[in-house]
């Protein structure tokens, strides 16, 4: 949080504030915890600007709030495969954006593109990166992993890409287990061609990829 509200022009609270907004909210809501193997708790901090002002400025004053709430599988496939659409038209962000920050800027732009691929029967969409068109970033809602052999391969989050900690998570697990993880550019051709592929995120959780379309095929 204090990385994006610095991108944004926000101030932002200390960890000492943001941690024990969190604990007090969880035990507040603990009751609505469900039971194991039935969800979980998404507990969600949020930075917004609420002081009054009409003009393109940072606002004058802000709010921070922590909110709770049970949930499911966030794909309505639940633990199944899900079946993926390769977008070309609409990209999530351009170098020098705020790809890399958890604000609604990251979100608003693939509304369009997330709806039309779910219209079509698909779980969600990989987009991919605005200049060469050709190389992974990520999906709406999370990270992507490609497997090969004994390797996985993920893009960099140079910017453009979420730095989430289910993201981080993943890598340190795999490289535990003695895989060989590489952040690196991901071209489209080697997607199609890994052995298995993964998504990440701390909603998502972790989720195979059973399909993935790409002009057509």
């Amino acid at each position: 949080m204090q990385l994006g509200a610095d991108r944004m022009c926000m101030p932002s609270p200390s960890t000492d504030q943001f941690i024990d907004a969190v604990k007090q909210t969880a035990l507040a809501n603990r009751r609505w915890i469900p039971p194991p193997g039935k969800g979980s708790l998404y507990i969600r901090p949020l930075l917004i600007g609420s002081g009054p002002i009409l003009g393109l400025a940072p606002a004058p004053e802000y709010t921070f709030l922590v909110y709770a709430t049970p949930v499911g599988n966030y794909f309505k496939e639940g633990v199944s495969p899900l079946n993926l659409y390769i977008e070309e038209e609409f990209h999530r962000v351009t170098r020098g954006g705020a790809g890399g920050v958890k604000s609604i800027t990251n979100y608003a732009p693939v509304l369009k593109a997330l709806l039309q691929a779910k219209s079509r029967g698909f779980s969600d969409v990989i987009y991919l990166d605005s200049v060469h068109k050709k190389n992974l970033e990520e999906l709406t809602s999370c990270n992507i992993f490609v497997v090969k052999r004994n390797c996985i391969s993920t893009p960099p989050t140079h910017g453009n890409i979420l730095p989430g900690v289910t993201r981080k998570t993943a890598i340190e697990i795999a490289r535990d287990h003695g895989y060989q993880v590489e952040e690196r550019a991901i071209a489209v051709e080697e997607l199609l061609d890994g052995d298995e592929v993964f998504c990440t995120g701390t909603a998502v959780g972790f989720a195979a990829v059973g399909s993935i379309t790409y002009q057509g095929k």
